[in-house]
């Protein structure tokens, strides 16, 4: 991965070099900064393509961090390069920066880099941290999907500022394979192959089982599943079009390790599209998404394993107990009472039928309940730093059992977390 970018940022280096300088020094930095702006622009496509090459090996949760920041760069390489150009062409012009602006804004290749520009500002302001906490996720996906429109004016941008794209037969050559590449991956990986999977599996809900007042597990079918590739720890985006809004999809982890004839997912009613699915009819479509993710055994560097669940956390960490080759396993589930503990007497049937420890941490954090400090992890797990931990629950559990981890100079290798979350 590492190799693909470093040489492509080598190639847009060349491509600076040979393709001539700009009318004045401050114009030249400016081509530089945009041509990196369109390599920022590509790779933020690849990394939401959802490849699978990429998603086993770094999970979706990783990505959409790395999509977030290479987001911000673009926007501040984006800012640079449209100011850079307005103050260029103002000293070149002995004018203001305004009327150099406005004089820019008649020209149609400068006109689209505007709309690009502006486009992709007001879709960084709602991705804030302060303004999007305030939007549903719906909403803010929905407008976030504007910078595929800013992509798109800023390729016809591209394609009329020829100075660059087409300045060699091998640059053209270059840009358009990288911009089919980048979007060919989007279009295959966001639409082709869920609306292939989908059409080919024709997915129905089974049964729906509830396993507590407000945790219920919906069991999905359909044809040839054994074709599909999804693995324990692993999750899907699910739709139910038939009971909900089609925009309305949440990203649930299996419960349980495919078997080949049937899915299950088990979701605590934390809002409007988790509280119903205890309600969903038998018989119901079903639009999935996946599988994602790198929560899984192919990630394992140990002969033994560790097991961290918080809460309905336990799901992703269930599954993997049913995939489990060897009796080397140790459990530590998370709960404020055992009441709360949602499939506990799977785990524990697991646990008795292949071997293996189980811990039921109970209490309240408030009330002096510690279980994930450094010392407490080692008094439960004295051989903790030879395991590989697979860690799932709350934000705030997983960060703290990581920092924990960290401290005990457990390998960053053998850590396994992920926040299943699309956003």
């Amino acid at each position: 991965m590492w190799a693909f970018v470093l040489v492509n940022l080598g190639a847009v280096e060349v491509l600076f070099i040979t393709s001539g300088t700009g009318k004045n020094s401050i114009l030249t930095v400016a081509k530089f900064v945009g041509l990196h702006a369109a390599l920022l622009m590509m790779f933020q496509m690849l990394l939401v393509a959802r490849l699978p090459w990429l998603d086993r090996r770094i999970g979706m949760d990783r990505l959409t961090v790395w999509h977030r920041w290479t987001g911000f760069t673009l926007l501040w390489a984006i800012l640079t390069h449209a100011t850079l150009i307005v103050l260029g062409y103002a000293t070149l012009d002995n004018a203001s920066m305004g009327r150099t602006f406005l004089a820019l804004a008649g020209v149609p290749a400068s006109l689209l880099g505007m709309i690009a520009a502006a486009t992709i500002v007001a879709v960084a302001a709602i991705s804030l941290r302060s303004v999007r906490s305030k939007l549903r996720y719906e909403t803010w996906h929905a407008l976030h999907l504007l910078v595929y429109l800013a992509i798109s004016v800023a390729f016809v941008h591209q394609l009329l500022e020829t100075t660059t794209f087409k300045s060699s037969t091998f640059a053209t050559v270059y840009w358009w394979a990288l911009w089919i590449l980048a979007v060919g991956s989007l279009v295959t990986g966001r639409i082709a192959v869920p609306l292939w999977r989908n059409a080919r599996h024709q997915f129905r809900v089974q049964a729906v089982v509830p396993e507590s007042d407000n945790v219920a597990s919906v069991y999905v079918t359909g044809r040839d599943l054994d074709r599909l590739p999804a693995r324990a720890g692993q999750f899907f985006i699910w739709r139910f079009p038939g009971h909900n809004h089609w925009w309305l999809a949440n990203p649930f982890s299996l419960s349980a390790a495919p078997d080949g004839r049937s899915f299950r997912l088990t979701a605590k009613a934390v809002g409007t599209a988790s509280a119903g699915l205890r309600h969903v009819p038998v018989g119901t479509r079903v639009f999935m998404e996946g599988p994602y993710g790198a929560f899984t055994s192919l990630q394992r560097t140990r002969p033994g394993t560790l097991l961290i669940a918080g809460g309905v956390g336990i799901t992703p960490i269930r599954a993997l107990l049913e995939e489990r080759s060897t009796a080397d396993v140790v459990v530590l589930y998370r709960v404020r009472d055992e009441s709360d503990a949602v499939l506990l007497d799977e785990v524990r049937h697991l646990i008795g039928t292949n071997g293996g420890r189980l811990h039921l941490l109970t209490g309240r954090t408030k009330d002096g309940a510690r279980p994930f400090e450094p010392d407490s992890l080692r008094a439960l797990v004295p051989d903790i730093a030879e395991r590989d931990i697979y860690v799932c629950g709350p934000p705030a559990m997983t960060s703290s059992v990581l920092s924990s981890l960290r401290a005990i100079k457990v390998p960053s290798s053998q850590m396994h977390a992920e926040k299943f979350s699309m956003a």
